[in-house]
C-alpha cells in the first residue's frame, strides 16, 4: 500500500501542482466548486493540523539524522561497545535513561537507533532507548509538570510506567532475540556504496583543493544526513497526512459516551494516542484537556503509549526494523502499557 501511494500519489500531486499553475498565469479562478471545498472549515482544519505536525516533528527529525550522521562518521564502532555495559541489567539501565542525556523525540529518536545498532550497540539497548527516551528526558517532564501542575503524580506515574515498560520490553528482547531487528532490504545496501563513494569522492576532492581530514569529514557528515533526512522525511509526510485527516473526523463527543466504562476508557484513549501522533513534549497539554472526562489510568495510557506507538512513527519504524520486530513491538507496548496503567490507576 505505502509503494502503490509513493508511486501514484507523486504524478499525482504535480498534476494538481500543474493545474494550479496554469491557473495563475492564464489569471482565473478555480471553479467554484473547488473554491467552496478549500474554503471549508474542515478543510482549512486539516491544513492547520497537517503543517503543524510537520512543523512540530521535522525540527526533531533534522536533530535526530545529524547526530545519527555525527555518530557514522565520528564515533567508532569500538567506542560504541566500550561504552555499551556487558551486563543486561546494566545495559536496560543505560537504555532507560540515556534520554536524560539526549533528549530526542520519537520521531528523531529512530535513525539515531538504526545507526547505534549498526554501530555495535546490543539491539535490545537500543529498543529500550527507541521507548523510553521520548518519555524520559527533562523536557517531557517539564512539559507534562506544567500540564498537571496541579496533580503532580501523574508526571512522577508517567515516568515511572514509561522506564517499567521499555525496561520490561527490553528484556524480553534481551532473552529471545537472537538476530538483528533491522531490514536488510536492498536500498540499505545501495545507500551503503553512495556513501561511500560520496565519502572517497569528498576525500580526493579535498586533497586536490589543499583541504583537511576534518573537512572531509564534515561533508561525510552532511551527505549522511541529507540522505537520512529525506529517507526518513517521506514517512513523516505520509503519516501526518493520515494524522490530520483521523484528527479532522474524530469528534470529542464520541469520546464523552464512553469514557466512563472502565477497559473501553483505556483502549479509546490508546487508540486516541496512536492516530492522533502527537509529539511528546506536546502531549501532555492534550491529556490534560481531558482530566475531567478521563481518570488517571486512561491518561497514563495515554502518555505511555503515544510516545511509544503511533501512526507516523510507525511508519518510520517499519522502514527501519522487520515487519515482525515492529508488530511484536506494538503487541508489547500495548499489553504492557495497558496493564501498567490498570495497576496505577489501582495504586492511586
Amino acid at each position: 500500500m505505502r509503494q502503490t501511494l509513493f508511486r501514484y500519489g507523486t504524478p499525482l500531486l504535480a498534476l494538481g501542482c500543474i493545474a494550479m499553475l496554469g491557473l495563475i498565469l492564464l489569471n482565473r479562478e478555480a471553479p467554484a466548486t473547488v473554491t467552496a471545498l478549500l474554503q471549508s472549515t474542515q478543510l482549512q482544519a486539516f491544513n492547520v493540523l497537517f503543517i503543524g505536525i510537520l512543523l512540530e516533528a521535522f525540527p526533531f527529525i533534522l536533530l535526530g539524522v545529524i547526530f545519527s550522521a555525527i555518530l557514522q562518521v565520528f564515533v567508532s564502532d569500538e567506542t560504541i561497545r566500550r561504552f555499551t555495559p556487558s551486563s543486561i541489567w546494566g545495559g536496560l539501565l543505560f537504555g532507560g535513561l540515556l534520554g536524560i542525556i539526549f533528549p530526542l523525540c520519537e520521531c528523531g529518536m529512530i535513525p539515531v537507533i538504526r545507526r547505534l545498532i549498526r554501530k555495535g550497540m546490543p539491539a535490545y539497548i537500543g529498543m529500550t532507548y527507541l521507548l523510553a527516551g521520548p518519555i524520559i528526558n527533562p523536557i517531557v517532564f517539564s512539559s507534562t509538570y506544567i500540564a498537571f501542575r496541579s496533580n503532580p503524580e501523574v508526571t512522577y506515574s508517567r515516568m515511572a510506567l514509561a522506564f517499567a515498560v521499555a525496561v520490561s520490553i527490553g528484556l524480553v528482547f534481551a532473552k529471545f532475540a537472537k538476530h538483528s531487528p533491522l531490514r536488510e532490504a536492498g536500498h540499505t545496501h545501495a545507500h551503503a556504496h553512495i556513501h561511500a563513494h560520496t565519502h572517497t569522492h569528498t576525500h580526493t576532492h579535498t586533497h586536490a583543493t589543499g583541504g583537511g581530514k576534518g573537512q572531509s569529514k564534515w561533508s561525510a557528515t552532511l551527505g549522511h544526513a541529507s540522505d537520512e533526512f529525506f529517507d526518513m522525511g517521506k514517512y513523516l509526510i505520509f503519516g501526518a497526512l493520515l494524522t490530520a485527516i483521523i484528527q479532522t473526523s474524530i469528534e470529542r463527543e464520541m469520546l464523552a459516551s464512553i469514557a466512563d466504562q472502565p477497559l473501553l476508557g483505556y483502549m479509546l484513549m490508546m487508540a486516541f494516542a496512536f492516530l492522533l501522533s502527537i509529539c511528546s513534549t506536546t502531549d501532555a497539554f492534550i491529556a490534560a484537556s481531558f482530566g475531567g472526562m478521563f481518570q488517571t489510568g486512561p491518561l497514563l495510557a495515554f502518555l505511555v503509549f503515544g510516545p511509544m506507538v503511533d501512526l507516523k512513527n510507525t511508519l518510520m519504524l517499519l522502514s527501519t526494523f522487520k515487519v515482525k520486530v515492529v508488530l511484536l513491538l506494538i503487541g508489547l507496548v500495548f499489553a504492557f502499557t495497558l496493564a501498567g496503567a490498570m495497576l496505577t490507576e489501582v495504586l492511586l
